[in-house]
């Protein structure tokens, strides 16, 4: 007994008991390490052989493509190599066929060609002929302006009547005079407004204002009240 008096194994019993546990426990969760190590994983031996198998089909999908491109080819040559044929015997066909009318066409007689092409000529002259001259029948669209003129007096005294038969005894190819009023102006004095229409090519506002005011005695200016085309 003396011998155990200086020894703890007893009076620790508790911690020594804590350190024999974890001891097997880690040696519990070595040996399920080792037996998982040693067991072949299910899920993935069976995505390998899925992706095997898929490797396989996809090998066999781009070997029989390449087959189909193969024959597909050799189909394609053979094809031209018969059309390439089939042109040049066509060819051969049209050019002997051209010759032999280009011998059938000498006429060592004479033949009635020209009296034909004269006649199809002739014909085709009266056909020209005839449509110019109705195309030559038909009206031609002719420019007109409506222009209405303020034509306007020296003072109250003038004679607006004289006025208005002066400017009317205007008259020239391509003028038309049309319907004329008194317009009030100021202090009773009136102006004479005129309307007219008048050919584009034939009479110009210039001309026809430069003539109003020849007019001295009775016309002091004209003006444009209104200008449009017909």
């Amino acid at each position: 007994m003396s011998a155990l008096i200086n020894e703890k194994v007893w009076l620790d019993k508790t911690i020594y008991t804590d350190a024999e546990r974890n001891y097997y426990e880690s040696l519990s969760k070595m040996d399920s390490v080792a037996a998982l190590a040693g067991v072949p994983n299910t899920e993935i031996n069976n995505k390998l052989n899925s992706l095997e198998k898929e490797n396989s089909d996809l090998k066999k999908a781009v070997d029989d493509l390449r087959k189909l491109v193969i024959s597909l080819q050799v189909r394609v040559e053979s094809l031209e190599s018969v059309g390439s044929s089939s042109n040049i015997q066509v060819e051969t066909t049209k050019k002997a066929t051209a010759q032999e009318d280009s011998d059938d066409g000498v006429d060592l007689f004479g033949s009635d060609d020209e009296e034909e092409s004269a006649e199809a000529a002739k014909i085709r002259e009266e056909r020209l002929a005839a449509y110019n001259a109705k195309k030559s029948k038909k009206p031609v669209l002719i420019a007109k302006s409506n222009i209405i003129l303020d034509v306007k007096p020296w003072d109250d005294e003038t004679d607006m009547k004289a006025m208005e038969e002066a400017v009317r005894s205007i008259s020239n190819d391509g003028l038309l005079w049309g319907a004329a009023k008194l317009v009030p102006l100021a202090f009773g004095i009136q102006k004479l407004q005129i309307s007219c229409v008048v050919e584009d090519e034939k009479i110009s506002v210039d001309w026809l204002t430069e003539e109003i005011e020849k007019f001295e005695d009775l016309v002091q200016s004209v003006d444009i009240a209104a200008f449009n085309k017909v």
